[in-house]
């Protein structure tokens, strides 16, 4: 008869809440499995069993933010209206960044984070950006992209989220004027891809790519 596991699934939802809740106070260069354990009021013999080392733990903050993220933007209704559909799912980025500051530094702005430990969550954040991709790609299929590509499309949107996140994290704004300042920011972007400018950008932009020499 096999033992029953020390340390489950429980255990490493705990310990994640208690390094979420670590990053978050003092940044991921204050994170230790000491503090892990003290927090979740457990032994650092629990965090090595569960994670194997502070660098796992690390990825697994950075695989969770990303799972997050993905299965939020996932759940945002589907209407007949893809680009409301597209600045609702970037209302939803901004909601993942103010209730999750601390997954927000680890997963997206890297802050303190090594190349290795980055590359260990980067499966995580594929997946989270293919679900953003599916839904610009609705925006394609319409003919609302203005000619450019889908992936150049998802990094626009993408630094733009992440910019208005730093941007609100910085500054005195009241809630109600920076949900503003988003769906402004975020309606102009989308709206602006089917515009006879934003076509013609994309159209150089797509010649440059192709003229552009491989070496």
């Amino acid at each position: 008869m096999s033992r029953p596991k020390e340390h489950d699934e429980h255990t490493a939802a705990a310990l994640l809440n208690a390094a979420e809740r670590v990053v978050a106070e003092d940044g991921a260069a204050g994170l230790s499995v000491r503090r892990v354990a003290d927090d979740a009021g457990t032994t650092t013999r629990a965090v090595y069993s569960v994670f194997g080392s502070k660098e796992a733990l690390v990825v697994a903050l950075g695989a969770r933010a990303f799972d997050l993220l993905g299965s939020s933007v996932g759940s945002v209704p589907q209407t007949t209206d893809p680009r409301d559909d597209l600045v609702q799912a970037g209302l939803v980025f901004r909601r993942f960044a103010r209730e999750h500051p601390a997954l927000f530094q680890i997963a997206i702005q890297r802050v303190d984070v090594s190349a290795e430990e980055g590359q260990g969550f980067a499966d995580a954040g594929f997946r989270a950006l293919a679900v953003l991709e599916d839904r610009i790609a609705r925006l394609g299929e319409s003919g609302q992209l203005g000619g450019r590509a889908v992936g150049s499309a998802v990094w626009e949107f993408h630094a733009l989220c992440e910019g208005l996140a730093v941007l609100e994290a910085r500054c005195l704004l009241r809630n109600d004027e920076a949900e503003a300042l988003w769906v402004d920011a975020l309606s102009a972007l989308v709206r602006g891809w089917d515009s006879t400018e934003s076509s013609r950008s994309a159209t150089a932009l797509s010649r440059a790519i192709d003229s552009a020499d491989p070496r």
